[in-house]
């Protein structure tokens, strides 16, 4: 999102917890792999996309995405884009090797803002939740408010209830 902004001027939002929005629709997202090598090394795998240009949808997933291009009505510098991603991955990860997350769950927090206050659900061991996102915790947690108890929710997918 900071890479999407310092290249576009777009002020995209985040949905928790790694998922990027604009006009309330999907403009890019990152996945992460937790994985161990042969030597027993761990390590992380990030894939991220970036919906840069528009595109032919199907039709039941075609309201659902949106493209750099489609929200600035015009062309952008792909390579500016990418470097811009990457500086700002760059910094994030220089702040938690620091030991300074605290200003990486601050700028999660300022870009989520969007979520809370919302209903969600999400599955635990094969039964769905619902409640109302509250914040982001301190670890990264989406804390939501399930009736009389605050959940945190630390993985899978949270949906957007309407």
């Amino acid at each position: 999102a900071d890479g999407i902004e310092a290249a576009t001027g777009l002020q995209p939002q985040l949905k928790w917890p790694n998922d990027v929005y604009m006009s309330g629709r999907k403009l890019a997202g990152i996945l992460a792999e937790a994985g161990t090598s042969k030597a027993g090394v761990p390590h992380v795998v990030l894939g991220c996309g970036i919906n840069l240009m528009p595109a032919a949808y199907p039709p039941d997933v075609a309201a659902r995405p949106t493209s750099i291009e489609s929200e600035l009505g015009r062309a952008v510098d792909p390579g500016l884009l990418l470097a811009e991603c990457l500086a700002a991955l760059h910094v994030r990860y220089l702040e938690l090797r620091s030991h300074a997350s605290a200003g990486v769950i601050a700028r999660w927090r300022d870009r989520a803002a969007s979520t809370f206050g919302r209903r969600v659900e999400w599955d635990v061991a094969g039964v769905t939740r619902r409640g109302v996102a509250e914040d982001i915790d301190d670890s990264g947690a989406l804390l939501v408010r399930d009736g009389a108890v605050r959940a945190r929710v630390i993985s899978g997918e949270v949906r957007w209830l309407p």
